[in-house]
């Protein structure tokens, strides 16, 4: 592997490893050990292969766009484009919405205590934190794309930096009064299954390595491609697993259960609880925790909405020229998106929903239809694609896709 190949790894690392990563241990912290080491065994191959199958997706197209609607067209046809633009929209617009109550969740938080002040108007607090996140999308790509890339491995660092921090005050709790039931366990996997697919999520940028592994490497682009996936794919799982882990070897169960109650990230909840901590190196670097863990929150689902906002604009924005068909400019329908991504991200963040309930209803199984499902079904009936077919792989990824969105269908019913 080469330097450009392993900037491409890293950029893939640094795609996934967001915001989403910090409420992944919350949703495994209330499932407990048994679920977590299955869903350690299980994280790489479902990972990597709906990335790779997607991947392949777009090396078959005889396109060059780095857009996944557009190369989807290719195949399904303007009425298939849509629907897979509608469905790229609805994947990605709501994830806006969890970084926008998020945000608000985690200042209120930091203001109720560890300021120790009285909570905010929260119609005012979210007003103004959605207002800013959206006036600095409002200044272009360009901006955003240098904010995320300055961003993206100071927080990498940082997280695993608290991880490590958290190992003197590790201990055995987690590992006493397990009771393995076969039953109860897969079904605790089962419905995590929508936050993991959110949480190692780096489709946005799949399309772009396909277009890099075709033009260096042609003939040799799955080959490649499939290479820096599966490396990218194997340091996420290692990092996020030892950062999810740390986590649950630190605190208690109620403790996550109390989280998903405060909707709030697991950092807000490590600078609530840091006086508690007996560790003496723990101890001494609580008082840092209280205020760094917040901010650290703070700037990665601030990071996280910028780029999500750029997909979610391109979606709404293609929706907006079918409406119109073409009629409308594309200053315009930038501008109504501005608009609309304002009005609607301040009013969620104002209603506070639950943040891992829109994980597990609408981003996870979304995501799912468009990692698992779109790929497989395109292996399948396009001959361009028919060269993939691996029989055991693709009930694999069929098996795990319907999963997740069923394990959506039973968390809404």
């Amino acid at each position: 592997m080469n330097k450009r190949d392993f900037l491409w790894v890293l950029s893939l690392y640094g795609t996934a490893i967001g915001a989403g990563v910090l409420f992944l241990p919350i949703k495994t912290g209330v499932g407990g050990l048994v679920p977590l080491v299955m869903m350690i065994v299980l994280s790489f191959p479902i990972t990597f292969l709906a990335h790779r199958a997607l991947c392949r997706f777009v090396l078959s197209s005889s396109m060059r766009s780095d857009d996944i609607t557009i190369v989807a067209q290719e195949f399904f046809g303007k009425a298939g484009g849509i629907v897979i633009t509608l469905l790229y929209f609805c994947a990605i617009f709501p994830i806006l919405l969890i970084y926008s109550v998020g945000i608000t969740n985690t200042l209120d938080s930091f203001i109720v205590h560890q300021m120790h002040l009285q909570a905010p108007n929260r119609l005012l607090l979210a007003f103004i934190l959605v207002g800013i996140l959206v006036l600095i999308v409002s200044f272009g790509q360009e901006m955003i794309v240098r904010v995320m890339s300055t961003l993206v491995f100071p927080f990498i660092i940082v997280l695993m930096l608290i991880a490590l921090a958290l190992v003197p005050e590790w201990n055995l709790e987690l590992f006493k009064n397990i009771s393995f039931s076969w039953q109860e366990d897969t079904k605790k996997l089962w419905l995590m299954l929508p936050v993991m697919v959110f949480a190692f999520n780096h489709s946005p940028i799949i399309s772009s390595l396909a277009v890099y592994a075709k033009s260096q490497y042609g003939k040799k682009a799955d080959e490649k491609s499939s290479k820096i996936i599966a490396t990218s794919n194997i340091l996420m799982i290692v990092s996020v697993m030892f950062f999810v882990f740390s986590f649950m070897m630190s605190l208690h169960q109620d403790d996550f259960i109390h989280a998903q109650e405060q909707n709030i990230s697991i950092l807000s909840l490590l600078a609530n609880i840091a006086d508690r901590f007996e560790n003496p190196i723990v101890k001494a670097i609580a008082p840092i925790l209280v205020y760094v863990a917040p901010l650290i929150a703070f700037v990665a689902m601030g990071k996280s909405f910028f780029g999500h906002y750029l997909g979610a604009q391109e979606g709404f924005n293609r929706i907006l020229f079918k409406i119109s068909r073409d009629k409308i400019s594309l200053k315009t329908a930038k501008k109504i998106t501005i608009i609309f991504t304002f009005l609607v991200s301040w009013l969620v963040a104002y209603a506070n929903p639950q943040i891992l309930d829109i994980i597990d209803q609408i981003v996870g199984p979304v995501l799912a239809l468009i990692l698992f499902i779109m790929p497989l079904y395109a292996i399948y009936r396009f001959d361009a694609l028919k060269k993939y077919k691996n029989p055991l792989e693709n009930l694999f990824i069929l098996i795990f896709g319907l999963l997740t969105i069923a394990a959506a269908l039973y968390s809404i019913f």
